[in-house]
């Protein structure tokens, strides 16, 4: 009840830094900060500077603003050039599917925006990991098994992930040299350095030299976007998230239509929530597109309905990190990092250790799609951060990861939360995930202790469900804050490294 505020996040490295900022005078942007920047160092399977960025903050007046970090192609983008070599669809990975970082640009417009410390106090942890080494991780070690053929095939990292030619093991430690010059320049020069200084030119050169277009303009031309978030109600509680070109209208679109018409959504009535589920990948997968470039907007996404079959599918998680933050002053922070699957591109530049994200694979080079890939154009976007107010008052603060689950992952948090379940007891308890339409039949991963009554109705409706264990990372990681009474009460996931505290005034 007496605390500065709260923070949660998916390596309880990073939730350490971002409690340290509070005690030192920070506010939740700058708990925030410090997280995100230690988790591009402790985390690097789900973000690093390479990466992209949304967040939603809300202020102490109550505002609550959106901001759209998500990176754009090469304005040198040839999409005729990029179907001749990959066919009909773009790779998973590789130099063709990295798109202009916004990660950190991102860090800075959130400083500006109402940061209480330095720009050089939000990197100090993560400067710290970086030179002298953090033990692997659970999560990291599983990653490096998963993705040893793409990380031993690039040279930089190999050099990170494999020294001496060996697979970093769970409690080995994890040094990155060239990551902690990098952000000491961060440090002294600002986000500038990372796009116009001597970084910027290190990167670029590097990714230009294995065939990237991504060129020094396109870094020097780079903002992010403040914009307004969009917001649905359920009964006395208002849900506001993200707009395109990113997911948050499918958790409008669920959170409607369990109020309209779906009783008892996570047991009995849970297969007709897989339905909507199901709906919402559809019309993400065919009309989720950047509205600048007319794209359809999040009112017209969410009354949609459409029931054809989808070509180009996405993962149905993703490798991502969210954090959320709340402060006594009246700042409350949704932050979602990302380098999309696993290492993102699987390229490291090692002259910087900045690793690459592979957001530009969720492209289309399908002309007709709203999607297909432009110059200056961002992709469609999984990402998504979530505020819930309860009338006028700020009560909840989540925040997953979760890939093209995350509104699902939402859905399921909230219709817990919402049900009178403690942060706690909504993360710990059991999921499930709708995987993106790849045919007629709708797929379903569901976790072994999820309701037996909701599985027997997904099965019953002819779902094809796939059962994993419980508190798998499939099912995503994710946050929870809670402001009750004048205090605090918060969680993370048992699925990922991380912890939740509330920093107290002692």
């Amino acid at each position: 009840m007496s605390a500065l505020g709260a923070i949660s996040s998916s390596h309880y490295s990073a939730t350490e830094a971002g409690a340290a900022a509070l005690r030192a005078g920070g506010n939740a942007i700058d708990a925030a900060l410090a997280a995100a920047a230690t988790l591009c160092v402790v985390y690097p399977h789900n973000v690093a500077l390479g990466g992209d960025l949304v967040a939603l903050v809300k202020d102490p007046a109550g505002k609550v603003h959106f901001l759209n970090a998500t990176g754009t192609a090469p304005s040198a983008v040839d999409a005729d050039e990029l179907r001749a070599t990959h066919g009909q669809k773009l790779p998973l990975r590789g130099i063709d599917t990295i798109t202009m970082p916004g990660g950190v640009r991102g860090w800075e417009a959130l400083h500006e925006l109402g940061a209480n410390l330095t720009w050089t106090d939000h990197l100090q942890a993560a400067t710290s990991f970086a030179a002298d080494g953090v033990p692997v991780s659970r999560s990291l070690r599983a990653a490096i098994t998963a993705e040893a053929e793409h990380l031993l095939a690039d040279p930089g990292a190999s050099n990170v992930f494999a020294p001496s030619g060996r697979l970093l093991a769970e409690g080995d430690t994890l040094r990155q040299p060239a990551l902690a010059n990098t952000l000491r320049r961060l440090a002294e020069h600002g986000a500038n350095e990372f796009y116009l200084g001597e970084t910027g030119t290190k990167w670029i050169d590097a990714l230009r030299h294995r065939g990237s277009r991504l060129s020094a303009a396109d870094a020097a031309h780079y903002r992010p976007q403040f914009d307004d978030p969009i917001e649905s109600s359920f009964g006395k509680f208002r849900i506001l998230t993200s707009p395109p070109n990113t997911s948050g209208f499918i958790l409008s679109r669920a959170m409607n239509r369990v109020e309209e018409r779906i009783d008892a959504p996570l047991v009995a009535g849970a297969a007709d929530l897989v339905e909507e589920f199901n709906r919402g990948n559809v019309v993400r997968s065919l009309f989720l597109g950047d509205p600048v470039f007319g794209a359809k907007s999040a009112a017209e996404l969410v009354g949609l309905d459409y029931g054809g079959d989808v070509a180009r599918s996405l993962s149905p998680t993703g490798d991502t990190v969210g954090l959320s933050a709340a402060s006594v002053d009246g700042w409350a922070v949704s932050l979602i990092n990302s380098l999309f699957y696993s290492f993102g591109a699987s390229i490291l530049d090692p002259e910087t250790g900045v690793l690459f994200q592979n957001r530009g694979t969720s492209f289309s080079l399908d002309p007709a799609s709203p999607n297909v890939i432009a110059a200056g154009k961002r992709p469609s976007h999984t990402l998504m951060p979530v505020l819930v107010f309860e009338e006028n008052e700020l009560i909840y603060v989540p925040s997953t990861m979760g890939g093209a689950g995350q509104p699902q992952i939402h859905a399921q948090l909230l219709l817990r939360m919402f049900g009178g379940a403690s942060p706690a007891e909504a993360i710990n308890a059991p999921r499930f995930v709708v995987k993106e339409p790849e045919g007629p039949q709708i797929r379903v991963i569901v976790e072994a202790d999820f309701e037996s009554i909701a599985v027997e109705a997904m099965v019953a409706r002819g779902y094809a469900v796939e059962v994993v264990p419980p508190h798998t990372e499939l099912l995503g990681h994710s946050n929870m804050i809670e402001l009750i009474g004048g205090g605090y009460r918060a969680a993370s996931d048992p699925r990922a490294d991380g912890s939740a505290l509330i920093v107290s005034t002692d």
